[in-house]
């Protein structure tokens, strides 16, 4: 009986082991990885009034990785871009958000490769214009919170497709941001 409950722990330990060990490569379509592996020239703080949108990252670097390096790779594997996506969380009190950012681009990436986005738009005019930056902007103050400085946590995801036609999709590259009247 201790040999069937040693070999069904055992057992159970190799299913638990090999299924927590799922790492990114699995949980995405196609042969390949866009990774988001850079930004320079990112804002910590940005002024409202002081500032016009749009706000801008200077350089974004998407980077194709392929998830079997020892496997052949053909220019199939290369990722058309189609869309990068900033959405925003608050890291205070607050409930309101800014509305997501979703620009359209375009660019090849090719396989083990890299293309930089230059002076990417992470927050711009729809963004200033809805609630809570419009209070921010217009009335110096959340009127949420009442708070004059505004803490934005945001995530940054690119979108594209192989060549191959498998859609591809960046896992999240995050950032915090204070914004003030």
């Amino acid at each position: 009986m201790k040999n069937h409950r040693a070999a069904l722990f055992f057992l159970a330990l190799l299913v638990l082991v090999t299924t927590s060990c799922r790492s990114r490569t699995d949980r995405s379509e196609g042969t390949v990885l866009l990774s988001i592996s850079n930004f320079n020239g990112l804002p910590s703080s940005i002024s409202l009034r002081a500032q016009q949108p749009p706000f801008t990252i200077d350089s974004l670097t998407l980077r194709n990785i392929p998830k079997n390096p020892a496997g052949g790779q053909s220019e199939l594997q290369s990722i058309e871009l189609r869309a990068i996506e900033v959405r925003f969380v608050r890291r205070d009190t607050g409930t309101r958000v800014p509305p997501p950012n979703v620009q359209s681009t375009f660019g090849l990436v090719p396989v083990n490769g890299s293309s930089t986005q230059i002076n990417f738009p992470f927050l711009t005019s729809d963004q200033v214009l809805s609630q809570p930056l419009k209070d921010l902007r217009d009335l110096g103050r959340d009127s949420e919170t009442g708070t004059a400085v505004i803490v934005l946590d945001a995530s940054i995801r690119a979108f594209g497709r192989t060549l191959s036609g498998d859609d591809i999709v960046s896992d999240p590259a995050r950032f915090t941001i204070e914004v003030r009247p």
